[in-house]
């Protein structure tokens, strides 16, 4: 299963280990460092639908669920 939300488009991105460059090539060079994005297992009630959907999505995504309902913002990202 890959490590992205299928409604917002979150991925795993690459950042640094610090934001003083100097103190981290000086004292401890940690290099790169891949960051996941806070994805959740949701079981979605859909009521147009009458169904429940169970989807692996950002709580970014539950926020726009949320606010917009779940039928439209489904329906927007192409899951149903």
């Amino acid at each position: 299963m890959a490590k992205i939300c299928p409604i917002t488009n979150k991925g795993s991105k690459v950042a640094g280990g610090y934001s003083n460059r100097i103190r981290a090539t000086k004292f401890n060079p940690t290099g790169k460092v891949r960051k996941q994005p806070n994805l959740q297992k949701k079981r979605i009630f859909v009521p147009e639908l009458n169904k429940t959907i169970t989807l692996t999505i950002s709580t970014q995504a539950i926020k726009t669920i949320a606010k917009n309902g779940a039928y439209a913002t489904l329906k927007k990202a192409g899951l149903i």
